[in-house]
């Protein structure tokens, strides 16, 4: 039996994330026990345990349980390594991270395990001839690079394209507030409503500042729509030799990718067949469950 600690929004679909979609569908393909915090754990039972739901009072929980971390995005808090250190075994979700992890924290290579995010087949996105509809998919959040995505997207007026934004605007509200009408924001989406504007879209843009995978780019690439995305963390893996990688947090370098792109058809066209060749080489949730039920039992 598989115990899983995971958010009590999980399922909030006001409040979507990356973390929330991999927590689900590993707790329904193991078939894991959730719970909201470890204290509903037996003693002795090896729980899974989102990241997110860390904290110092957990270093002495790794003495009564199994304790195993889901590592969605490091806290960076002066108790993650103790804690780490202390668990029975860490999951990344991404190579990248599990690097960042082991050197930052000093952890033994071997108890620190990847299993990265699957993807669901989807539709082929047709795309536009102008290439001008751009989509950018996660909350209005500073880490996330929505000011950067505007900062660069006002350099482009002379230009026609049209960019909207789907995602939680309340986290940061004075950040959505402060966008204007730059880029469009929807909010967050059901899941047809999404996949509806994956497939108007023909760039997905992701500006963000950290990432330790980045599941709408595989999201997109599933499509076979084109990226151009923040060279952080994971995205590198994610992308996979696809798409266009441009410096975090410099909005000069991010719109100068996205000129390129409007006004180059020749260069709109080769992104195109990368991300469609990227899209066969994919893989599912089903490999993604049975990494993880792998990981478990090495940790177990």
């Amino acid at each position: 039996m598989i115990h899983l600690v995971r958010p009590a929004d999980v399922d909030d679909p006001d409040l979507p994330s990356g973390g929330n979609v991999y927590d689900r569908r590993v707790a329904d393909g193991l078939d894991a026990v959730e719970h909201l915090s470890t204290r509903s754990v037996p003693d002795g039972a090896l729980v899974l345990v989102d990241g997110l739901l860390t904290s110092a009072a957990l270093v002495a929980e790794a003495c009564r349980v199994r304790l195993v971390v889901l590592v969605h995005m490091a806290r960076r808090q002066p108790w993650e390594g103790p804690l780490l250190r202390a668990a029975a075994g860490v999951v990344a979700t991404s190579h990248w991270t599990r690097e960042w992890l082991v050197a930052a924290y000093d952890l033994d290579p071997g108890r620190v395990l990847v299993v990265e995010p699957g993807v669901d087949p989807a539709p082929l996105a047709p795309g536009s001839a102008d290439g001008s509809a751009l989509l950018c998919v996660g909350a209005v959040t500073t880490l996330k690079g929505y000011d950067v995505l505007a900062e660069a997207l006002r350099t482009l007026g002379d230009l026609e394209w049209s960019c909207r934004g789907v995602g939680a605007t309340t986290i940061e509200p004075d950040l959505a507030a402060g966008l204007g009408d730059v880029v469009q924001l929807t909010g967050p989406m059901s899941r047809a409503e999404l996949d509806a504007a994956y497939a108007e879209a023909d760039l997905l843009v992701l500006a963000s500042r950290a990432e330790t995978y980045g599941m709408v780019v595989t999201e997109a690439l599933a499509r076979g729509l084109p990226v151009v995305a923040s060279d952080v963390g994971g995205v590198p893996e994610a992308l996979g030799g696809a798409g266009v990688l441009v410096p975090p947090d410099d909005p000069d370098e991010l719109a100068a990718a996205l000129r390129h792109w409007l006004t180059d058809a020749g260069h709109r066209a080769e992104q195109r067949a990368a991300a469609r060749s990227r899209r066969t080489a994919l893989a599912g949730w089903d490999r993604t469950v049975a990494r993880m039920a792998g990981a478990l039992e090495v940790l177990r």
